[in-house]
């Protein structure tokens, strides 16, 4: 039997890189050869999980046609946020959380959907339809994956399936959901050894919105001066990316994970479109973002339709 390669978007974070992991187990333990592999380097949230559960990180491929034939999507769909080759390939297989966009194939697949906080939380639902039980470390990964994305349950994206799900992981993997998620995350703020390059890039996704190519990139901190103290700096490397890669828009948000609160800094020809997209006024290209945590339903909804005008 050939095997499947299971991966998640570009610059991983943990619910890509968990994610993988996990439906790569699960497909193993129903019969289906399959290897998680991923994208791009770790951040420093996703290595803590992976080392407290004693977990490797997947082996990192460049271009999927010289790796497989058939793939499966987890945490992302849309091609231009997926590997170098993906249109050489057969999807098989998609477990996502995100809108659907830019994505078609030539042959049936299965495709799950929901809107729920985290792709971990559909993984679930899954092993309990195979009646495959969780073992304890593939279910710590799991509960690292919701914590990380619904931002230990404070991010508008987080559903009451996700808490559920967590709490059932949380007793499966035997820590303290409350005292793990916040270490993990104070891991994953930690920008000490980051360079700027690092900080635009750990957590950046490309999208086409309307006729624009935007990117969104986003990072969590403890002190948001710890980057923002850096902003001339930072400006000067996005305005190189928005000419390499012609953008219309480079929006970095980072995130204050004790607050709440996100500052967001706009550049390209349609920074102006972010002032009335979030009814704030950017001064020197920043703004305060009071209870934006969420890129995917707080920030890519409102610029979509903003930049679809």
């Amino acid at each position: 039997m050939e095997k499947v390669l299971v991966f998640g978007h570009q610059n991983p974070d943990t619910d890509t890189i968990t994610s993988a992991i996990v439906y790569a187990y699960l497909k193993n333990a129903i019969g289906v050869e399959a290897e998680a592999v991923r994208l791009g380097e770790l951040n420093n949230e996703t290595k803590y999980a992976l080392e407290k559960f004693g977990f490797e990180a997947p082996r990192m491929i460049k271009n999927v046609e010289t790796e497989a034939t058939k793939v499966i999507l987890v945490d992302h769909n849309e091609k231009q946020q997926s590997a170098i080759g993906i249109e050489e390939v057969q999807i098989t297989e998609v477990i996502d959380h995100h809108r659907i966009a830019n994505f078609e194939t030539a042959d049936p697949l299965y495709y799950r959907a929901e809107p729920v906080g985290c792709t971990a939380t559909i993984i679930n639902k899954i092993f309990k339809e195979k009646g495959i039980e969780i073992p304890s470390n593939i279910a710590g990964l799991m509960l690292s994956a919701i914590v990380s994305d619904t931002l230990l349950f404070k991010s508008p994206t987080c559903t009451e399936e996700d808490i559920t799900a967590a709490r059932e992981l949380e007793k499966l993997a035997g820590v303290n959901v409350e005292e793990y998620g916040l270490a993990m995350l104070k891991a994953g703020a930690d920008l000490s050894d980051k360079s700027l390059e690092d900080l635009l890039s750990l957590d950046a996704k490309e999208f086409t919105m309307g006729e624009h190519k935007v990117i969104i990139a986003q990072v969590n901190a403890v002190d948001v001066n710890d980057v923002m103290g850096r902003q001339e700096q930072l400006e000067e490397l996005i305005n190189m990316e928005i000419q390499e890669k012609e953008l219309d828009l480079f929006f970095f948000v980072v995130t204050d994970i004790l607050n709440n609160d996100s500052v967001a800094l706009a550049l390209g020809k349609m920074a102006l479109k972010a002032e009335a997209t979030f009814n704030v006024a950017f001064v020197n290209n920043v703004a305060l973002l009071k209870g934006v945590v969420s890129r995917k339903k707080q920030v890519v909804p409102a610029l979509t339709e903003a930049l679809a005008e």
